[in-house]
């Protein structure tokens, strides 16, 4: 009885061990995906922060132009201040509808037409 618990116990050990190992070495993948994601993520932001960067510097230095020559006015520098109103669910709402109306399209517009001319013929058969 006792040994038969210890045998077990060990099986237990070394199965545990196997799976063990197992998950270190699938956890290696996920690791460098996920560091390869988290790269990939601070070189979008890196790219999109400078991106925003640059339109200011441009804005601020047509506000100075502007200045300068005595053309600003409160109207101009506020349309130039402003931010802009689109964004990125707008953008996507705007994506999800012409997806939308492009399956309509192609699944419910043939299934629409093809049901009347065959309610028609039913009715034609009828008479």
């Amino acid at each position: 009885m006792k040994k038969d618990l210890e045998k077990k116990a060990e099986e237990l050990e070394q199965t545990l061990s196997k799976q063990l190992d197992f998950l270190k070495v699938d956890s290696k993948d996920f690791i460098t995906i996920g560091g390869l994601v988290l790269v990939g993520g601070l070189l979008t932001y890196a790219i999109v922060k400078t991106g925003k960067n640059k339109k200011y510097r441009d804005t601020d230095r047509a506000i100075e132009i502007l200045e300068r020559e005595g053309l600003l006015t409160k109207d101009i520098e506020e349309k130039l201040t402003q931010s802009s109103k689109s964004n990125f669910w707008s953008s996507l709402s705007q994506r999800l509808l012409i997806l939308g109306l492009a399956f309509a399209k192609k699944e419910l517009l043939p299934n629409l037409f093809n049901s009347a001319t065959e309610d028609e013929t039913t009715q034609g058969k009828s008479k």
